[in-house]
Formats: C-alpha cells, structure tokens, sequence
C-alpha cells in the first residue's frame, strides 16, 4: 500500500507540475496575482505617488518603467525591499507612481529580434532607493516563485500589440538602472536569465549608460549573459569572465530629454499629487505610444565597463539574492524557483487532468482495499 500511496502522490505532483502561469492583460489583470503581495496589478489608468501598482511598461525611451521601493529609508535598499518594490513610470495613465522630471540623467532604449531593454542613469535616490545603495536584481521568479517583486507584472506594446512579458530582469542602484524584457518564446529565459544577481547592470546588459543620451534604437541581440560559446559561467566560479561587448544597434532616434511635468522635489511617496483616478482602481490598460522624434543619430553604443560621464552614475550595479543587501561580488546562483512564463499548451493541461483523475482512481483503490 505504501508504494501505492507514493505513486498517487507522485501522479498528483506531476500533475501540477503541468500547470502554467496566467497571461493578462493591464485591463483584466486581478487585484493580486500572487498570493502574499504588497501592491496590486488593478491599477486603473491615473497616477499616484502614492500607488502600490506592480505593473510595469518597456515600449520606447521615453516610454518606461522600472521598479523601485515605495517608501524612502535606510531599510528601503533593493535587498531588503525587492519582494514589495512599486513601479515608476516615465509617463502618467498607467496607474503607478511617475519618475519625476530629472530623475533620470541618461536612457537608451533597444529593440532586438529577442527582447526590449532600457537602460540608463540618474538620481534613483528620487524614487526612494537609499544613497549608496550598490542596488539588486528584480526578475518574475525569486526563492519561492512568486517574484521579485511578489506579483510583478511586465507588458510592452514593442513586439506589436500591447502583451505581458513573462521573462524579464531588472537591476536597481541609486544611480544606475537595466531593464530587459523577453519576447515571447523558446530563447525568453536565455535572454532573460536572472541568476547572475551580483554581477550588475553592464556585465549583464551592456549597452549605452552614458548620461545626457536619451536615444530609442534597433540593434542586435547579442550573447546571452552568461553563455560563452560552447560553456557557461556560473556565479560564484573563482574566475569571472567579462562582459559581452555590447551588441551593435543602429536607426537611433534621439531626444533632447524625457519627462512628465512631475518635479523632483515631489517625489516621497508621502507627498501628496494630483491623481486624474485611484491607483489601485481597475480601468483600461493606459497604453500609449512612443512620442515622435525628429533628431537621429548614430549608434550609440557604448563598450562595457566604459566611464560613464555622470558622476551620478559612477556606481553599477549590484544584486540581491533572497532579500540580502547585496555589496559583495560574489555568490551563489540564486534560486530560479518556478518558471513564470506561458510555454505550457493546452495539451500540457489535459496531460495534468488526466494524471489527476489516475491519481484520484489510484488512491479511491487505497480505499478500498
């Protein structure tokens, strides 16, 4: 009977092994889509510097978010706060809270056959990220599965129509920010690979994080962080490989700056602002298009590792693991937890029916006997 027992409850893991996480969209996404989170993912189409909206957006330069601590202090480091981290978006109508103007120095903005990413610079202490703080890694697993932060969601209307992104990784400083989401299939968690949490924002994403540039591009996809031909490395080896050159990208749009009219000055999340609807309220998606530009450029990439121009971002950033403050350099993988993305089928669902109703038959003999 004993092995009995441990086929049913076998068949019954298996069975759930077969299930997949949901797809939303920001009009019918769920109050909470995970159990234990802070914020919310109903967050109407408003703004507030008061949200806890755990949404987030990647469409173009001036058209983002990243995620940040909803309350400012010593205890709000990306370590310590990375499970309850809100979303601060460059544009208003999404429901979260808004970077204010001149919080961001520098951003760069790619499109590639295989994800978004923005990356850039600034004064990250404005959305409530302690000075000094070496920063840490956001991704949709964590330990437990439910991700950093608990319920964080990412859409992009980038790859074409407005859709959620279930790969993606962010990494956070008080002075420098990286933000690449997947597109939509087999190569998603290659790109978007969150296990390299100490490493930083230029050794996994090298790009442009020089101040004063504020371009839009189309560029290649590079190596995957990590993957080095035929080899990979893992965090923790004695020795660490350095970054990938940063993929070339061309048909650069520039812009003088980005902003939204929101000062600095406003940005606590106990200031008060003028919200046009609640932001936790449920409402359409809020989505909206790149701003047309009229200056080009040319590439604009820049090498990894390179100075960056802006004192403000002389720090890269570092990355957390399991909620520590992350100073060191070293460390092991994080723990990948449970994959987030929509890979499974509808045949990967009836397989779990199926197993359920075996184990159900299975442990109905037990019974019996």
């Amino acid at each position: 009977m004993l092995s009995l027992v441990s086929i049913v409850a076998s068949l019954v893991a298996v069975a759930h092994a077969q299930s997949y996480s949901a797809t939303y969209l920001p009009s019918n996404a769920p109050d909470h889509s995970e159990q234990g989170q802070a914020g919310t993912n109903k967050c109407g189409n408003g703004q507030s510097q008061n949200s806890t909206c755990q949404n987030a957006y990647i469409n173009s330069v001036d058209d983002f978010c990243l995620f940040a601590p909803p309350e400012p202090g010593p205890t709000s480091t990306i370590g310590d706060s990375e499970r309850i981290e809100v979303s601060w978006c460059i544009k208003g109508g999404y429901g979260t809270r808004i970077i204010p103007d001149g919080a961001i120095t520098g951003a760069h903005f790619v499109k590639t056959p295989d994800f978004v990413q923005i990356t850039g610079v600034g004064d990250l202490t404005k959305l409530n990220i302690p000075k000094g703080d070496s920063g840490g890694e956001l991704d949709p697993h964590g330990a437990d599965g439910n991700g950093n932060p608990i319920g964080g969601l990412v859409f992009s209307s980038a790859f074409g129509d407005l859709q959620q992104l279930h790969e993606w990784t962010n990494y956070m400083s008080d002075s420098m920010f990286c933000f690449r989401a997947c597109k939509e299939g087999p190569q998603a968690p290659t790109f978007c690979q969150h296990v390299y949490d100490v490493m930083g924002c230029q050794w996994n994403m090298p790009a442009n994080y020089n101040a004063g540039t504020f371009e839009r591009c189309v560029g290649d996809s590079g190596e995957p962080m990590g993957v080095y031909g035929g080899s990979t490395f893992h965090q923790g080896q004695p020795a660490t490989p350095d970054a990938h050159p940063a993929p070339s990208s061309s048909q650069c749009t520039t812009l003088s700056t980005i902003g939204n009219g929101l000062a600095a000055s406003s940005t606590s999340a106990a200031a008060n602002a003028t919200t046009t609807s609640s932001g936790s309220s449920s409402g359409s998606s809020g989505s909206s298009s790149p701003s047309k530009d009229t200056t080009s450029s040319p590439s604009g990439t820049a090498s990894p590792g390179s100075s960056l121009t802006s004192t403000t971002a002389a720090q890269s950033t570092g990355g957390s693991s399991s909620g520590a403050s992350q100073t060191s350099t070293g460390g092991q993988p994080a723990n990948t937890g449970a994959s987030q993305n929509n890979a499974a089928s509808a045949v990967d669902a009836k397989f779990g029916v199926y197993l359920t109703i075996l184990a159900a038959s299975a442990l109905g003999a037990i019974l019996m006997a």
